[in-house]
Parts: C-alpha cells; structure tokens; sequence
C-alpha cells in the first residue's frame, strides 16, 4: 500500500465533506459521509474491494501484534489529557471504536450503544470505556488479556451500524446539537470515568453539532489513530 496516497485521499475527501456540512445538500453529505468513513474502517464494513489503510492495521494486529508499541497519536489535541502517550495497537481501535459507538448511538441516535456485558466478555476487557485515562503500565497489562479476533468482531459490527445511522441522519439533524442529557448517558453507562483523563470528553462532544460528530468522531479521529500503527508497520 502507498500510504502517502492513502492519506491523500482521505485528506482530500474531509475536505469537501467538511465543505459539503457548511450547506444544505443532505444527499451530497450522506454520500461523502458514508465515502470517507469507508476509507478509514476495514472494508468488510462498508463491502470496498479494496484494502484500506484500518485493514493494513488490523491485519498486523491480528498477526499477533496486538500489543506492539506505537504512539498514542499523531495530533496533539487530547495529549494533555492522556494517561500515556504510548499504547498498544489493539488500544488504538478499542478506543477509536468504543468512542464511535457511543457517539453514533447514543448521540446521533438516542439509542443503545452496541457494547454490553456479552461483547466485554468476549474482548475479554477489564474495562467498559474509551481507555483515555489508563497509565502506561495499565494500557499494556490490559492489552495482554484482549482476544483481538473478538475485538475485531466488534469494530466490523460497530461500523456496519454507524453506516445505517450515518445514511438516516436528516439535515436538521446534522445541523443540530443534543441534549445534555443524552451527553450524560455515556457516564452513566460506563463510556467514560470521572477521571478528569476520560470525563473532558463530555465536555467536547456535548459542544458540537451532529455534523461535527461526522468530522470527529466517525471519520477524522480514525486519522489520529491510525498513522502511528501505520508508520510501525510500513516505516517512516
């Protein structure tokens, strides 16, 4: 995979998503919505026949790497609020998916999240949320017990339910914000701590618009991700 083109594309397609989400075409922004969150999710959710750049990740990660070393991110947004700022692979999509489904969910949908006692048993998690807050030592001792076949399993159902979310969304929607207490469901429900780490998050989504979840959440914050584990695994 030529991971500078990967980038490209994904850079190139935020930008006229973003741009799209300034106006009123709700078909055009349901079609570069469902385009970028396919570019940046294994294909087996959105059904590409192309690898993208989270199947790259994925594969190695089920190759046994699940706890390899990488750093958190490439952007420095949640830094300061980070336990630590290196983690295993295999945290990089407990978190980047625990928070999609989340927001897509409960947010976007007033719905259930997809997580429950099942999927925490199966992922073989000694936690319910985002991982924001964990210490070095703890992101990688919890790293260890995940079975990464079933948290794998996890993301591919997660993903494939944020789509059905993403193409109902209706433009006052998108255009709107949500109500307080929907934000508050995620404490309540175990997708955050009250460790002020994990807690902030509420904060930051509780600020934006259904339409700034497409940018964050769904889509962009995949990219705050990923490249680390992709510069572990093709270099710099």
């Amino acid at each position: 995979m030529n991971k500078e083109a990967m980038y490209k594309e994904i850079d190139e397609k935020f930008e006229e998503l973003k741009s799209a989400l300034e106006g009123d075409d709700l078909t055009k922004i349901r079609e570069l919505t469902l385009e970028l969150h396919a570019l940046v999710h294994p294909a087996e959710i959105s059904g590409r026949k192309e690898k993208t750049i989270a199947d790259l990740v994925l594969d190695y990660m089920l190759e046994g790497h699940h706890n390899e070393e990488v750093p958190r991110e490439t952007w420095d947004t949640d830094l300061h609020y980070a336990g630590t700022k290196t983690v295993p692979i295999c945290w990089q999509f407990w978190h980047t998916y625990r928070i999609e489904d989340l927001v897509s969910n409960i947010l976007m949908e007033n719905g259930n999240q997809i997580f429950n006692d099942d999927w925490q048993k199966r992922i073989n998690s000694s936690i319910t949320d985002t991982g924001n807050a964990l210490e070095y030592d703890e992101v990688f001792a919890w790293g260890k017990e995940i079975n990464a076949e079933e948290l794998k399993n996890y993301m591919i159902t997660v993903g494939k339910n944020t789509r059905r979310i993403l193409s109902e969304l209706t433009l006052e929607q998108i255009k709107s914000m949500v109500p307080e207490e929907w934000v508050m469901r995620i404490l309540e429900e175990g997708g955050v701590t009250t460790d002020f780490r994990s807690v902030w998050l509420l904060v930051f989504w509780g600020r934006l618009t259904i339409g700034g979840m497409i940018l964050t959440p769904m889509t962009s914050h995949h990219m705050m991700h990923l490249p680390t584990s992709v510069e572990k695994i093709l270099g710099k």
